[in-house]
């Protein structure tokens, strides 16, 4: 991570710019469009000096902390991969996407705040989200693990559905269920 000029941050720079974003993240998921940037400055631990040197307005704050979720969500695939036998990444890489999703969702009214501010926060997540879903997938049918006819995009409309049907944190033993009926059906037919 680097600073505006292209430096990059101290270690408690960037761990305060981190607790932030996470502040952030469950703040506005709770209180959308009320939420109160002291009061993320505070359960991050930090003053609200620190919370306005890197976020300046609250548009850059909720689109940076949208995009920070983003990456941690795509960036876990091949640590997970590095981790677990393919199917079990996957299956896993399925769970925090219903974490993502669930952020997502409870940020809806602030993002809606940011596209109507001119900027898109979802310019490229499609693209990260498919890219991410697409190793992991082809990772588990290289190992015969899963089925060679469901691409990137068929798993992208499934875990879309189950997080629009059970994506909130009370629905979360219903979600997880249905995550694993999901990897059933990938390894369905599958031989050997």
């Amino acid at each position: 991570m680097t600073t505006d000029s292209g430096r990059p941050l101290r270690a408690d720079a960037r761990r305060n710019r981190e607790k932030i974003l996470s502040a952030a993240v469950r703040v506005f998921a709770e209180d959308g469009l009320d939420a109160h940037l002291e009061r993320i400055a505070k359960e991050a631990g930090v003053g609200s000096g620190t919370l306005y040197r890197n976020f300046p307005t609250r548009e850059v704050l909720i689109e940076a902390a949208y995009r920070s979720e983003l990456t941690r969500l795509c960036e876990a695939a091949p640590g997970l991969l590095a981790a677990l036998p393919p199917h079990e990444a996957l299956r896993a890489w399925m769970g925090r996407f219903i974490d993502y999703a669930n952020a997502k969702l409870g940020m809806a009214e602030a993002l809606r705040a940011v596209v109507d501010s001119g900027v898109n926060p979802y310019a490229h997540s499609r693209e990260l989200i498919m890219t991410a879903l697409a190793t992991l997938l082809n990772a588990a049918a290289a190992t015969g693990t899963v089925r060679t006819d469901i691409d990137a995009t068929d798993l992208f409309a499934a875990l879309t559905g189950v997080a629009l049907a059970s994506g909130k944190p009370e629905q979360r033993e219903q979600a997880e269920r249905l995550l694993d009926l999901t990897l059933d059906g990938l390894r369905y037919g599958v031989t050997g």
